[in-house]
């Protein structure tokens, strides 16, 4: 079976070595496509909730106009080829209609949606405009679709760092990462409810009570205070309700654990699904952190490693002027998600992969240097990254990693 640009699972999961498919350019950081202005219509669109402010460039019209409509899809699609229609009365002939507008709320959806109809969408990264520094400035919608207007016309003559394009996702993709992503806002919650059960016991005194334990919601009458006292009725009414919603919770991250496996089960050669199987093998990767990487940053074309540090934004954020050099930590601009998880994997690859090349080298240069741990936990999570994407599309075991066996 061949996934993402001709790469055989088949043999990455038996670790064949094999060689990375040739990586073609993709048009992200800029516009491969010859811009002809003569027969473009251009569009971006300033995004609420409630209306949209579309902006326009249209051949042959002396006015750029500005048409603010209802949030509808439809209505976007009408004035789109009213404003072909409008450019080509001029005598001019529209061959190309190219749509913008900034990631936000609505996602991808529309971008979807109008490629289906034969226009050209992009979706520019928010923070990549450039906007100006003074300290007060005057925003409005009007103003931001200027502002977007201008970095998307620089992005279309093909000219670098105007502003940057993401890539659109399929609805399949973006549908496969939400049980991870479910599961991580359920695990926080319940997290959040049993601290502060324990916080509303330890008020009254009572310390040392497992609200977790299967048998807790019986003991609750028994607890008593310092004073002997019970619970009193309003914090045991409350302590009881936490306890029905954290069971409840509970139920709902074991039933996304338990669907997953059966779509593994039921589809074990499926491209993401043979990745994720390939990287639980790596011992101290857990099926829950292989497949957050896998549907987060792994199954995504990258062009090299640097992609992938900057994706997962373990890179880092120099401040250099004159005389001063500074280094101010990470960027952060990446994947939040695959940032946490790679750190959080780095600390537990140390403990279950302790002969491995890598916890070697970070054991070597922090051996002295107790206060170096932490920041240097992130340059192993940045080339553990590296070493696991190697290891999932070209099958390079990183040196020293313990596999668990083929099943």
């Amino acid at each position: 079976m061949l996934w993402g640009g001709g790469v055989d699972i088949a043999s990455i999961v038996r670790c064949e070595p094999m060689e990375l498919p040739m990586q073609t350019l993709n048009n992200l950081s800029r516009s491969l496509i010859a811009l002809e202005p003569a027969s473009t219509l251009i569009a971006v669109i300033e995004m609420s909730l409630s209306s949209w402010l579309v902006a326009g460039i249209v051949p042959g019209i002396e006015r750029q106009p500005l048409k603010k409509l209802a949030a509808d899809e439809s209505a976007l699609l009408r004035l789109l080829h009213r404003w072909r229609e409008e450019a080509e009365k001029a005598g001019c002939r529209i061959a190309r209609i190219v749509v913008a507008f900034e990631a936000g709320r609505d996602g991808f959806w529309l971008a979807r949606w109008l490629k289906a109809r034969s226009i050209e969408a992009h979706v520019i990264h928010a923070a990549s405009v450039a906007v100006s520094r003074e300290h007060r400035r005057a925003k409005t919608d009007r103003l931001d679709a200027e502002l977007l207007k201008r970095a998307f016309l620089g992005w279309l003559r093909g000219e670098r760092n105007h502003c940057k394009v993401v890539a659109i996702p399929t609805l399949k993709d973006e549908d496969a990462k939400r049980p991870s992503r479910e599961r991580e806002s359920l695990v926080g919650e319940q997290s959040r409810i049993v601290n502060r059960m324990k916080a509303a016991l330890i008020r009254l005194g009572i310390r040392g009570f497992n609200p977790k334990l299967k048998r807790a919601a019986g003991r609750l009458d028994s607890l008593r205070t310092p004073e002997g006292e019970p619970i009193p009725p309003n914090t045991l009414a409350e302590l009881r309700r936490d306890m029905e919603r954290r069971r409840l919770i509970s139920n709902q991250i074991r039933q996304i654990e338990e669907a997953r496996l059966k779509h593994f089960e039921q589809a074990p050669n499926d491209g993401p699904h043979a990745m994720v199987r390939l990287l639980a093998r790596v011992i101290g990767v857990g099926i829950e952190t292989a497949d957050m990487l896998v549907h987060e940053v792994l199954s995504r074309n990258m062009h090299d490693r640097r992609a992938i540090a900057r994706y997962a934004g373990l890179t880092g954020s120099p401040d250099e002027s004159g005389r001063k050099r500074r280094e101010k930590g990470l960027a952060r601009s990446g994947n939040g998600r695959v940032r946490r998880g790679m750190v959080q994997l780095a600390w537990r690859f140390l403990t279950y992969q302790k002969e491995s090349a890598l916890a070697q080298w970070y054991r070597a240069r922090t051996e002295n240097a107790r206060a170096a741990r932490k920041p240097m936990i992130v340059a192993l999570a940045r080339k553990l990254l590296i070493a696991l994407w190697r290891f999932v599309w070209q099958g390079v075991v990183p040196d020293g990693v313990v596999l668990r066996p083929a099943q």
